[in-house]
C-alpha cells in the first residue's frame, strides 16, 4: 500500500514542461522541413533561369553569324569549314534548347521555337548574302557600318523573355 500512496502521491499529471518537450522538436523539424523546400524551389528556380539564358545565348550566337562569316580573315576552305561548323553546332543547341525546354518547360517551348525559327529566317539569309561578299581584309573596313536588320528576332525575343519571366 505504502508503494501505491507513494506514486499517486508524485503523480501530479501531464505538465507544460512536458507538453513543451514535446512540441519544440516537431516546431523545429517543421521550420528544417520548410527551410529545405524554400531551399530547393530556390535552387530551381536558380537553374531554370541558367538554362534560359544559355537557349537565348545559343540563338544570339546564331544572330551574329553574319557579322563573322562577313569578318572572316580569308577564304580558305579551312576558314569556311570552321565557320559552317560554328554554324551547325549552334543549330544543334538551338534544336538541343527546343527539345529541353519542351520537355521541362512546355510553356516557353513554343515562344522560343517561333525565336528560333525568326532567327535562322533573318540570321539564315543573310549569311547567304555575307558568304557572296569578299572577306574584310583591313581594320577599317571591320566596322561594317550598317547592322543587319534583327527587328522580328528582336520582337519575338522579347515575347519569349517575357513568358520565360513568368515561367519562373
Amino acid at each position: 500500500m505504502a508503494i501505491i500512496a507513494a506514486a499517486q502521491a508524485t503523480d501530479t499529471g501531464w505538465t507544460w514542461a512536458q507538453t513543451t518537450a514535446l512540441i519544440v522538436p516537431f516546431i523545429a523539424l517543421f521550420g528544417a522541413l520548410l527551410t529545405y523546400a524554400l531551399n530547393q524551389r530556390a535552387v530551381r528556380k536558380e537553374h531554370r533561369a541558367e538554362t534560359f539564358a544559355e537557349a537565348l545565348t545559343a540563338v544570339e550566337e546564331y544572330l551574329e553569324m553574319p557579322y563573322r562569316i562577313r569578318r572572316r580573315p580569308e577564304s580558305s576552305s579551312a576558314v569556311r569549314q570552321q565557320l559552317t561548323d560554328e554554324v551547325s553546332g549552334l543549330l544543334a543547341r538551338m534544336a538541343f534548347h527546343q527539345a529541353w525546354l519542351q520537355i521541362e518547360a512546355s510553356a516557353v517551348a513554343g515562344p522560343y521555337a517561333t525565336l528560333v525559327a525568326t532567327a535562322r529566317a533573318e540570321a539564315g539569309a543573310q549569311m547567304s548574302l555575307a558568304w557572296q561578299q569578299q572577306p574584310i581584309t583591313t581594320d577599317n573596313g571591320m566596322n561594317l557600318g550598317a547592322a543587319y536588320p534583327r527587328d522580328r528576332s528582336n520582337e519575338a525575343r522579347a515575347a519569349c523573355i517575357e513568358v520565360m519571366r513568368r515561367h519562373l
